[in-house]
């Protein structure tokens, strides 16, 4: 129990700082993230990522390295559709480039916050009803399926209910603050746009963790290989955007990638009392499926222009 909590604490205190510095550091004013500032803050995360997953291997063994990096590259693919919301979310508000870095920030804090509750409850539900596992898989397959299948309906968000409760909850200004979520006026608290936007970000989180967390749960059912390869992931996402904002209409086809992939991992899920499908192979399989769906995306534009 005392190695567990050393092992814990000290993951959170890495995370602490790494956030401390990125936030209170490097992006400590308001300022456009250029795509050379993306992608060196891309590699530095997934650098970062690649040597826990060394200590993983040190700590543990071969087979939680590998569950750690499968993992992690399931919920980085995942993520590329939830920038693509981002980048929908920020246009429709008009968010200038200099304030969006720390709308990511927020909202990605919150989702760390998230994901550490819906990983703890997904595995406890699964190890006192284990036939929650088959309804988690069906789940990720029905998903999956309409993701293929579906129409894809532009989103509202001036009809998202958490929008409306802010709106009830608090007046809101008609223009940006510069990068202030609220303000004082006539001896009352203003909501900013800038806050609407922090809160659409946190609701799209949530509505894609209901689809990420059963998936690397599907992986690994210890709740320290989850939720580091989920943060890992996750810290990396705010880089991750600002180097794809912009190119997201050259992987059209790489929706059909993620959902190939979520009918994969369900089908895992649903079939794993009967047979184990091999972390090894599950990594081959999502990294080929991710791989062919940009691969396609690349070719088949060029074919249409």
């Amino acid at each position: 129990m005392s190695e567990s909590f050393v092992l814990w604490g000290s993951f959170s205190l890495l995370v602490i700082i790494m956030l401390s510095l990125d936030m209170g550091v490097f992006h400590r004013k308001s300022h456009v993230v250029s795509v050379r500032e993306a992608l060196i803050w891309t590699a530095v995360w997934i650098t970062l990522a690649m040597i826990f997953n060394l200590f993983v291997y040190a700590y543990y063994d071969k087979a939680k390295a590998l569950e750690f990096f499968t993992a992690y590259v399931i919920e980085k693919s995942l993520s590329i559709d939830n920038i693509f919301v981002m980048i929908m979310i920020f246009s429709y508000f008009s968010v200038p480039s200099a304030y969006q870095h720390k709308v990511l920030f927020w909202g990605i804090f919150g989702a760390l916050v998230m994901r550490l509750i819906f990983i703890f409850a997904g595995i406890e539900l699964i190890h006192k009803f284990h036939w929650l596992i088959y309804v988690f898989g069906g789940f990720l397959v029905v998903t999956g399926i309409r993701m293929v299948f579906g129409n894809d309906k532009p989103m509202d968000p001036s009809r998202n209910p958490l929008v409306r409760m802010v709106r009830r909850l608090f007046p809101v200004t008609d223009s940006f603050e510069g990068d202030r979520f609220f303000i004082k006026r006539d001896n009352r608290i203003w909501a900013t746009p800038l806050f609407i936007v922090v809160i659409l970000i946190e609701g799209t989180d949530l509505i894609f963790a209901v689809d990420s967390v059963p998936a690397i749960i599907a992986i690994s059912e210890d709740p320290f290989i989850v939720y580091t390869s989920n943060v890992f992931a996750i810290l990396g996402l705010r880089s991750l955007y600002f180097a794809l904002a912009g190119v997201e209409k050259y992987f059209e086809y790489l929706k059909y990638g993620l959902a190939v992939i979520l009918i994969f991992v369900g089908i895992k899920m649903c079939i794993m009392d009967f047979y184990k499908i091999p972390v090894e192979i599950s990594l081959v399989v999502i990294s080929f499926l991710l791989v062919i769906s940009m691969i396609a995306s690349v070719i088949l534009r060029k074919k249409s222009h």
